[in-house]
């Protein structure tokens, strides 16, 4: 390894190592990574030549031009899919679309509403996308929950039914969103075999967790009040179901035109958009459509998609420098192949250090092959979306809907890795046990 090659990996380690600090250096985490990616970058191109010897001394910077332009095009597609998946979520929820949410949550039983927001959770994550469910979520037991030590037992279940949601589902999470515009896995293969693992990932949890909680509400605190809205129920049940149907509909319109997912995206923004503005028309407002777009857009977190771009560009000069097909065979020569440690490993580096990056240097680390378990829907990449999924859960700083929930309810790490990281990592085990079982009995 070069001396370069050695800067360029310290650099993506101190910057790796300042997001996963960054409650304590207090500095936004997308700004580092930009930064990381630049700096990366700029060291690559100190002596490019001595990274691409097959290339002509003459043209070696415009190749790095176009290697750059290849990787920031397989990065749009992920961040525009995220953007407009945001913001359809984010038009639904201002026009009330999620109201029949909370109505569905309401009893009096804290075990009952236990097993409502798990499994509510679960599938809402597979549709949506565990950040957004995760918000949907702790907003609607806000409403329904307002002792805060009961309330911050169901917070931990949303963290964990969140993700275990989103890793059966190529929509779900960002690492799966990734792995499926990859072509690693498909959307019958991961539905199919991932499903069960992930909903014993979260079934033995909310178990657990259940018997921690006796008793009923006082009457009136978990009964929610009906918010005054500009549009009527059905109106409201239009949008929510344009929005959630479209989501489910992309892997659809994927399969059937071979379009990037991210035009499915655009086009079901494009409908739901287009019907709001027609419902509007017979509001009372007085505001123009201008005003409600620039409402809607500024809730997009917008630092999230910064962060993404970041990292995915920076763990790219990672790929280029070779230093992601060392990391690989180091772990094959190590672990002999076995796939199961190998990912049961990344899934618990994932509740440690971000899952994007893991998931990312992972695609850049292991080939696809034709067959075997590197092939499509082989056992390495949907273990990889299990693993990186529900594996983030183990800490409350390891997946974008522990820090999201972490910052709603004020949970410290400590009491998180007290009470609840033993009992993610016993589903975690059983869900790859689980997997294992349908691989040797089904395959």
């Amino acid at each position: 390894m070069s001396t370069l090659t050695i800067c360029i990996v310290v650099a993506f380690l101190f910057g790796y190592l300042c997001i996963a600090l960054e409650s304590l250096t207090r500095v936004n985490k997308a700004a580092i990574a930009l930064l990381m990616c630049v700096v990366c970058w700029t060291l690559l191109m100190l002596s490019p030549a001595s990274f691409y010897p097959e290339i002509a001394e003459g043209s070696v910077v415009h190749h790095i031009a176009e290697v750059i332009e290849h990787h920031l095009g397989d990065a749009a597609g992920t961040l525009f899919f995220l953007m407009g998946a945001m913001t359809i979520v984010e038009i639904v929820d201002s026009n009330g679309g999620f109201n029949f949410v909370r109505d569905t949550m309401k009893t009096r039983s804290k075990r009952k509403l236990l097993w409502r927001v798990a499994f509510m959770t679960f599938f809402l994550s597979a549709i949506l996308d565990n950040l957004t469910t995760s918000i949907v979520m702790i907003m609607v037991l806000r409403k329904l929950v307002q002792s805060r030590e009961d309330r911050l037992l169901y917070a931990a279940l949303v963290i964990i039914a969140a993700n275990s949601g989103g890793a059966f589902s190529p929509i779900g999470d960002v690492t799966t969103i990734m792995l499926w515009i990859k072509g690693v896995i498909t959307t019958q293969g991961v539905i199919t075999e991932i499903f069960i693992p992930s909903l014993v990932s979260m079934v033995i949890p909310a178990f657990i967790l259940s018997l921690q909680l006796n008793g009923k509400f006082d009457k009136e605190q978990n009964l929610p009040k009906a918010d005054v809205s500009q549009f009527t129920k059905v109106q409201r049940d239009i949008i929510f179901w344009l929005g959630v149907g479209g989501l489910i509909f992309v892997p659809i319109f994927k399969t059937l035109t071979h379009l990037p997912p991210f035009m499915g995206i655009l086009l079901v923004l494009g409908v739901l958009w287009t019907t709001t503005e027609i419902f509007h028309y017979n509001t009372s407002e007085d505001d123009t459509m201008a005003k409600r777009v620039s409402d809607i857009m500024t809730k997009i977190d917008l630092s999230t998609i910064m962060f993404f771009l970041g990292i995915l560009m920076a763990v790219a000069v990672l790929q280029e420098v070779g230093v992601l097909t060392m990391l690989g065979e180091g772990l094959n020569e190590a672990f002999s192949g076995n796939y199961y440690v190998i990912n049961g490993i990344i899934g618990v580096l994932s509740s440690i250090v971000d899952n994007v990056p893991l998931v990312a240097g992972c695609m850049g680390m292991y080939p696809v092959a034709a067959e075997g378990a590197m092939a499509v829907d082989g056992i390495f990449w949907q273990l990889l979306a299990y693993c990186a999924g529900v594996g983030g859960s183990m800490l409350i700083i390891g997946s974008a809907a522990g820090v999201v929930v972490m910052g709603l309810e004020k949970i410290t790490f400590g009491w998180y890795m007290k009470k609840i990281t033993w009992i993610v990592f016993v589903g975690y085990l059983s869900g790859i046990l689980i997997y294992w079982l349908e691989r040797m009995l089904l395959f």
